[in-house]
């Protein structure tokens, strides 16, 4: 059934995969919202609370995972993180298509609860170019971006487990194949009674 709500988007991608260049490019686009996480980590300087994270205590974080608030949740270097399922749903009530930017384990208990969610994957050309990419920003060791490298032979096994996997190769051909992801998406015949029912209409 179509309905005014917007879509939930599941967007991963190893390190070096320019993804939050593409999302910078998307988010250009008002129809299109990035879901605020919750952590227990203490607020950096000129973050802003609702803003850039919900800064929770710790006792508050496991208190809403007690009562099954998350989406989904995950410790990190002593500090939790979460999605809030009512961050997510109210920007979806409000017609807005949210994007969750998720590594793959996350993304993976998402599917289990959200199945309509839309699953995107973006990939590096090759894993060569991927280590050349890392190498460019000069801010790691060789040893460090091996292990990145690594990590990222480990996520691409998960691409397969989403619904569209989109190479950055070129960064406008990335973003234009997101947006053709996303025209596709509303063309489902799930999501179009509507439409059929406009089209009955005028017999």
């Amino acid at each position: 059934m179509k309905t005014n709500n917007g879509r939930l988007i599941v967007f991963s991608a190893p390190s070096g995969c320019g993804k939050g260049t593409m999302l910078a490019e998307i988010l250009k686009n008002e129809d299109y919202c990035v879901s605020v996480s919750a952590t227990t980590r203490q607020p950096r300087e000129g973050e802003t609370d609702g803003v850039n994270y919900y800064f929770l205590s710790k006792g508050d974080f496991l208190q809403k995972v007690a009562d099954s608030e998350f989406l989904e949740y995950a410790e990190y270097c002593d500090n939790y993180y979460g999605t809030l399922i009512s961050e997510v749903d109210g920007k979806l009530s409000e017609g807005k298509n949210v994007i969750l930017e998720i590594e793959v384990q996350g993304a993976m208990k998402i599917r289990e609860k959200r199945p309509d969610a839309v699953f995107v994957f973006i990939a590096p050309p090759s894993i060569s170019e991927l280590r050349r990419r890392l190498r460019k920003r000069g801010t790691e060791t060789e040893e460090v971006i091996e292990k990145r490298v690594s990590q990222a032979a480990g996520e691409l096994s998960y691409a397969e487990k989403y619904d569209y996997v989109i190479v950055n190769d070129d960064l406008d051909d990335a973003v234009s194949d997101f947006f053709a992801v996303m025209r596709a998406e509303k063309l489902r015949t799930k999501y179009s009674e509507n439409t059929i029912n406009e089209v009955l209409k005028n017999a």
